[in-house]
């Protein structure tokens, strides 16, 4: 059924199909830097649709002051439920071939405490998909608005890379198991379980643990902030988990000649860094993605978080 969406959708809808034929013209290039016992792979993406995204303004006064885009589709988008309260939608402006946005039926706010067990629902699904979650406060421009994207399993370097990065283990429920990777500055997480409700009990408590983090950007949390990749292979769920202290990196600007217009989200730690202007595309460097890394990504240990 998602295939035959993405068919019809990529036919009939002409910005969707525009935008499609254009992602297969997007120039790419790969930054590599050593971490403990290997390389981190960063794979920049030019992809001037995502401006949209990139440059969202998600304060709450803008938020208030503009239409929601998730209630107010173009009539050409199609949808499939899901979950009884869900919508299965084409993304008309993809980072993946085949992207998605899977978007709760009512207008109520983007939080995960409440919706773990629909993100792994999701994920047994779409078994060829990795889905994502971006916060409210970190990544999500409908942050007003509940919804999860997924794209092509395997897009993503952190996907192949994170099995050779495996640290500590943080803790354990039942047979999930929280593991801490070895790949600064990134500082990612990784909870593996042959079960559901195990998944989530074990996610609730790292969730609470990083509620009690203090001094994060935007003053009072609305929830932790956190990007999440999920996907489910071989009997079990892999959630890779990105603890965050920041939404955007100091050298964000949208202005054009100033900064880097870079908006970390799910996908761009996962190693696919998405970038609208040509500029910031051409001029990125190694040292520039690790400088963002350490600016957003919240180091967990120096955190107290490892008594989970």
């Amino acid at each position: 059924m998602v295939d035959r969406l993405i068919a019809e959708q990529t036919t009939t809808w002409e910005m969707a199909r525009r935008n499609y034929e254009a992602l297969r013209e997007v120039r790419v290039r790969e930054l590599r830097f050593p971490v403990e016992g290997g390389e981190m792979h960063f794979r920049l993406q030019y992809n001037p649709a995502r401006i949209r995204s990139s440059a969202a303004k998600v304060d709450a006064t803008s938020l208030q002051e503009r239409p929601c885009f998730l209630c107010h589709r173009p009539s050409e988008q199609q949808a499939l439920p899901f979950g009884g309260h869900y919508e299965i939608l084409l993304n008309p402006f993809p980072i993946f071939p085949r992207h998605l946005t899977i978007v709760e039926r009512e207008h109520l706010p983007q939080r995960i405490a409440s919706r773990m067990r629909d993100m792994l629902a999701l994920a047994r699904l779409l078994p060829d998909y990795t889905v994502f979650y971006n916060g409210p406060l970190c990544g999500a421009s409908a942050p007003d608005h509940a919804h999860f994207q997924a794209g092509n399993r395997g897009f993503m370097p952190v996907e192949a890379e994170w099995r050779h990065r495996v640290g500590s283990v943080c803790a354990r429920e039942g047979k999930a198991v929280l593991l801490a990777l070895n790949d600064v500055p990134r500082h990612a997480l990784v909870l593996t379980s042959p079960s559901a409700e195990e998944a989530e009990r074990l996610f609730a408590r790292l969730y609470a643990a990083l509620q009690c983090v203090e001094g994060v950007d935007g003053g009072v949390q609305v929830e932790p902030m956190l990007n999440i990749l999920c996907y489910y292979e071989a009997g079990e769920w892999v959630l890779i988990l990105f603890p965050r202290k920041r939404h955007r990196p100091s050298c964000y600007a949208v202005e054009e000649g100033r900064g880097i217009l870079c908006s970390p989200a799910s996908v761009d730690l996962g190693g696919v860094l998405v970038l609208p202007r040509e500029e910031d595309f051409l001029k990125l460097t190694v040292e520039d993605v690790k400088g963002i890394l350490e600016e957003v990504c919240l180091n967990w240990e120096n955190e107290h978080l490892t008594d989970i």
